[in-house]
């Protein structure tokens, strides 16, 4: 007999679920950027938000949650009711966290519906055009001139752009003044403004910029110089050889969907990621549209963890 209810319960919570994809959405879904505007995460959130609005017929709000460095935001992702009526646009220091700060209010993978990869692509190192330097070879040799006297903008403690200018500093041994800030938007504005000189980020943020001549490009951390912009060198033809960082952007839910909502969010954004306007939108920020299942994407953020406390162990680098 209670073998017999406890099969009723789990068909009847079943029929249920998939009753609630059926509807879903029936009302706005809140889209979670987990850093200040102007940012990637941003810029293609904006990018996805009124696509999957329009082909599901509920506005997707991208409600922008910066702050420790990208923690905040997440947090309250982790700690929404899991019924896919908030979704987060994650990016690689979603995995990187855990071995940077002493405390992270949530576990990257156990507390989250992974549901897809929306891209991935290199970081650039971008300069101020009143920087003496046309190279990375030559700003190289700027900063050995002046160590520590050069300061480098970051999306903040732990994002992407904070270790890539810390492996950069270990590759080159060169010494740079790291300045956090609540996302990679604001960190860029002020090199535009040349507050800063310098700051690693992807092409996704700084394009405009980079258009209207108020940014220099220096390099490119894939392994070869990049389809969408091939007079960029890469750092290995640059005489920094092993310099490889690749970043990449994703869509999770709170853990506990129901997989039929897992499901349906997946299909969509990975439909909208493949269409042709955005594929196009894509690849003038030097973004790869990248998909997976929610089984690859959570495989994903379980060895990224890993590989990332080995970096930043190398590294050196710890927030309190």
């Amino acid at each position: 007999m209670r073998h017999s209810f406890l099969l009723l319960l789990c068909l009847s919570l079943a029929a249920l679920a998939a009753t609630a994809a059926e509807t879903y959405p029936d009302r706005p879904v809140r889209f979670i950027v987990p850093y200040a505007a102007g940012g990637s995460s941003d810029v293609i959130a904006r990018l996805l938000g009124p696509r999957l609005a329009q082909d599901l017929g509920q506005p997707f709000l991208v409600d922008n949650r910066p702050g420790a460095g990208s923690m905040l935001g997440t947090d309250i992702a982790a700690k929404s009711a899991p019924d896919g009526y908030t979704i987060i646009l994650s990016d690689m220091p979603h995995t990187i966290n855990p071995s940077v700060y002493a405390k992270v209010p949530y576990d990257p993978v156990r507390d989250f519906s992974p549901i897809t990869l929306v891209g991935t692509s290199a970081m650039f190192l971008f300069v101020h055009p009143s920087v003496q330097a046309q190279s990375v070879k030559e700003f190289i040799a700027l900063a050995k001139a002046q160590p520590g006297k050069l300061a480098i903008g970051s999306g903040g403690n732990g994002t992407t752009t904070h270790l890539s200018a810390e492996l950069f500093q270990i590759h080159t041994s060169i010494r740079l003044t790291h300045v956090p800030y609540k996302g990679a938007g604001p960190a860029l504005v002020d090199v535009v403004a040349g507050q800063i000189p310098v700051t690693f980020t992807s092409m996704a943020t700084a394009a405009p910029f980079v258009r209207a001549g108020k940014l220099r490009v220096l390099g490119v951390t894939s392994v070869k110089r990049l389809t969408a912009l091939p007079d960029v060198p890469t750092f290995a033809e640059s005489g920094v050889p092993d310099f490889v960082v690749e970043h990449w952007w994703g869509v999770l839910a709170p853990a506990g969907v129901a997989p039929p909502i897992v499901a349906r969010l997946h299909d969509e954004i990975v439909k909208v990621v493949g269409s042709a306007d955005v594929r196009e939108r894509f690849d003038t920020l030097a973004v790869q549209p990248t998909t997976n299942t929610p089984e690859q994407f959570r495989a994903l953020l379980a060895s990224d963890v890993k590989r990332w406390a080995r970096g930043v162990r190398e590294a050196g680098v710890k927030v309190n």
